[in-house]
């Protein structure tokens, strides 16, 4: 079995507040990113293997996240073992949620190769168990999402005929550093007041709260943004917790323009 884990990026990303089970609280709107995947071949084999060719990660292959989601699916239904090879195309360490993106493709085709016929709401809850950004990919369309991430209704940005240029740089930044900054605090403005505006209103207003001290920590990453802002984007952000920026053009021919103002960035383009 084939399958494709596109990756997504983070319209807004506000923390709330951390919990008492040591994560935190989060409201932001995903959005998948169709044409940047990474590619997952899964099929039956008498032991458990795992290849990775692509891009490197910066983990050992026995504790690559895909493992953990097979682990998960034979504690909790009894598979049996597969054979899991991962083509890495999307960029690491960059908040794109590449890794979460595998674990629940890992899920959701366990669930079609063994015949489990999991609801929406199984799946949702086998991708949550794995981490904050996995539930999102199995609905994989733009999702306004609460808790950890995994509570989410639907929600429809005006993003149609725009243009998406996704940059990301060498240097990565790590979940644990972005959250290691942040102040929680509830933002005047609800995203989902926001969303309702058009996206040219958005600059200033939807904001993602690692931003501030990870630019600090990082300022490539926020002379990234404002180029992007400069060659003509109507809205341009980090994605989750970086070091991933990206802007919505609503030219296309500016998006295919840009230049970023060093070398060694990564580059993607796609029409929304």
């Amino acid at each position: 079995m084939k399958l494709r884990a596109n990756c997504k990026i983070n319209i807004g990303l506000n923390v709330l507040r951390r919990r008492e089970d040591g994560f935190h609280d989060v409201s932001t709107v995903m959005l998948p990113v169709r044409e940047l995947y990474d590619e997952l071949e899964i099929e039956p084999s008498g032991a458990l293997e795992f290849v990775q060719r692509g891009l490197a990660v910066d983990c050992p292959p026995q504790e690559n996240i895909c493992l953990k989601a097979w682990r998960l699916m034979h504690a909790r239904y009894g598979v049996g073992p597969v054979r899991i090879a991962l083509d890495k195309r999307v960029p690491f360490g960059a908040g794109l949620g590449g890794g979460s993106a595998d674990a629940t493709a890992v899920v959701l085709g366990i669930d079609a190769l063994f015949g489990l016929g999991l609801t929406e709401a199984e799946r949702i809850d086998c991708a949550a168990a794995l981490g904050s950004d996995t539930a999102f990919f199995v609905r994989n369309a733009p999702q306004l999402c609460t808790g950890r991430g995994e509570v989410m209704r639907p929600v429809r940005p005006a993003l149609d005929g725009y243009t998406l240029l996704i940059v990301k740089p060498d240097e990565a930044v790590s979940t644990r550093e972005a959250y290691a900054g942040v102040r929680p605090a509830v933002p005047a403005e609800s995203l989902a007041e926001l969303m309702r505006l058009p996206v040219a209103a958005w600059q200033g207003r939807v904001k993602n709260d690692f931003e501030p001290h990870v630019f600090d920590a990082h300022p490539q990453l926020a002379r990234l943004k404002e180029s992007l802002l400069a060659a003509g984007a109507r809205y341009a952000s980090m994605s989750g917790s970086g070091s991933a920026l990206f802007g919505f053009f609503d030219d296309p021919q500016r998006a295919q323009n840009y230049t970023p103002p060093f070398d060694g960035v990564f580059l993607h383009r796609e029409r929304l």
